[in-house]
């Protein structure tokens, strides 16, 4: 392979993508880091703003020694209107592959999800059919095609997948972070059932795990990029409530009242707690996305309680934000 001088991080101002440039800059300080991003300020020669629903223009010595990153999406679901995830999704893989083809660059990393699996309660590894039931997860399959279909364009071409679970660590402001704020005010239960599957992996874990892929030797590689055995919902609540030093006693509520709860909670606008029927049900429903084979090819560093535990410490101890 050819020595990586520069690299191209789209989304990089979004939580994978500044963790994945903190993670450049301790290990690999001697690479040139640009940051495109809608949200770039441009305060730096490096730092570019660029929506990527338009044609990409960046200017850089780029070529067959640069890596791009391509973390560039809307995601967050439920959140958008349908439209959304199709033209920053689609058209955003689109013009990163257009840009890439257009500067030599053979090598990209993109970050797929979960979500082209479907909602169902039977195990995924990465030879599952996708059969994707919502925007998101459909926009995100035929994105992965597109980077596809760039890779088959050149021989000399590199392309990693990285389908991740439930991402977290400082910054998410996501799901795990609301399961914290729900246990330490004493507002989370668990939501018609306490064996739900999650998947899931730490972000300093899937950084790491992504510059290996990038720099492994396979042209093609795809992975579920989740710990392994992917842990249930109260193996999750144990852990985090371990690792955080709370003392809790977390209630069960079935799930006809809970749906219940959630109706009257959606009509109030939520109480403050974000609770809606949707939220509810995506907790009642197993993400069982099996991490073996990444396991195998790349060992994760920190253990659930561990992530949990280095997350407290990056918020010195007082909270998982």
């Amino acid at each position: 392979m050819v020595a990586c001088k520069n690299v191209v991080i789209f989304g990089g101002k979004g939580f994978i993508g500044s963790h994945l440039v903190s993670f450049l800059k301790e290990n690999a300080p001697e690479l040139k880091v640009y940051v495109a991003d809608i949200l770039a300020d441009g305060s730096s020669p490096f730092e570019c703003k660029v929506d990527v629903r338009n044609p990409i223009d960046i200017e850089g010595d780029f070529g067959s020694d640069t890596i791009i990153f391509n973390f560039a999406a809307v995601h967050r679901t439920p959140g958008h209107p349908d439209r959304a995830y199709f033209e920053t999704n689609i058209r955003g893989a689109e013009n990163v592959c257009a840009f890439a083809e257009a500067h030599g660059i053979n090598n990209i990393v993109f970050t797929s999800s979960i979500a082209p699996y479907g909602a169902s309660e039977d195990v995924k590894t990465e030879e599952t059919l996708p059969t994707p039931n919502t925007p998101y997860g459909i926009s995100k399959l035929v994105a992965e095609k597109i980077h596809q279909t760039w890779l088959a364009g050149d021989p000399n071409r590199k392309l990693s997948i990285a389908r991740p679970g439930i991402v977290f660590g400082t910054g998410e402001h996501g799901n795990m972070t609301r399961l914290y704020a729900g246990l330490k005010k004493r507002r989370f239960a668990y939501a018609g059932r306490k064996d739900t599957v999650k998947a899931n992996i730490y972000v300093k874990d899937l950084v790491r795990v992504m510059w290996l892929m990038a720099n492994d030797s396979d042209r093609f590689q795809l992975y579920n990029c989740c710990s392994y055995p992917a842990p249930t919902i109260e193996t999750i609540v144990k852990a985090m409530l371990k690792a955080t030093k709370m003392n809790r006693c977390v209630p069960y509520i079935p799930k006809k009242p809970m749906m219940f709860a959630a109706r009257v909670g959606g009509m109030l606008g939520g109480l403050g707690l974000g609770i809606c029927p949707d939220r509810v049900k995506k907790l009642m429903v197993s993400t069982n996305i099996c991490g073996k084979a990444l396991s195998e090819k790349y060992p994760l560093k920190f253990s659930l309680e561990e992530a949990f535990a280095d997350w407290f410490r990056d918020c010195d101890g007082k909270v998982l934000e």
